[in-house]
């Protein structure tokens, strides 16, 4: 058979799809193609973290990796749809310039440097008991307790869920911070 009978046009003309939209536009590099979710060996449900909407993701994981990432069709808020960016979250994790370490610059440094996670989390708490012994507000100018500080608050973010929330708001409030908001509205 001449190579030109296999032309997707001469398909198209000749054969039962005369407007190329089905096996007339399938080549045989098409055939061999395989969706990324045919190769998991699991799919674990999630919630896009980009806005309030809280989309749900079915995440596709192949051999401890994340393969793919769409929308949850049984999800009663996004019903199997994402916008851009949540069809894009996959790069959140995959993205060759993620970061996967603990970088810090020191005040008035011009290089990074890598900390542990021990050596980063010890210097935050030490911030945070430090600002808030700076700022600790026993009470008023009129002698009223408040017991408070000013010099912390929290914006939290729009995907964390209320049992989240609450531990925030439990920990914010025992370090004495009355400034804590979220901008989980839509």
């Amino acid at each position: 058979m001449p190579q030109w009978l296999n032309w997707p046009l001469v398909r198209q003309l000749t054969g039962s799809d005369p407007l190329g939209r089905g096996t007339a536009a399938r080549s045989r590099r098409t055939e061999d193609l395989r969706a990324r979710t045919e190769q998991a060996d699991e799919v674990v449900r999630s919630v896009c973290p980009y806005c309030a909407v809280g989309c749900g993701q079915q995440v596709f994981v192949r051999d401890g990796e994340i393969t793919q990432i769409e929308g949850d069709p049984d999800s009663p808020i996004s019903r199997g749809r994402l916008c851009p960016k949540g069809s894009a979250s996959r790069e959140l994790v995959t993205s060759p310039g993620r970061q996967t370490k603990i970088r810090y610059r020191r005040p008035h440094g011009t290089d990074w440097e890598d900390l542990d996670l021990d050596t980063a989390l010890d210097m935050i708490a030490d911030r945070v008991l430090a600002t808030r012994d700076a700022t600790w507000q026993r009470t008023d100018d009129q002698g009223r307790t408040l017991h408070r500080t000013m010099g912390i608050a929290s914006l939290g973010g729009a995907t964390l869920d209320n049992e989240e929330n609450y531990l925030m708001k439990k920990l914010y409030t025992a370090l004495g911070a009355i400034q804590v908001e979220n901008q989980a509205r839509i």
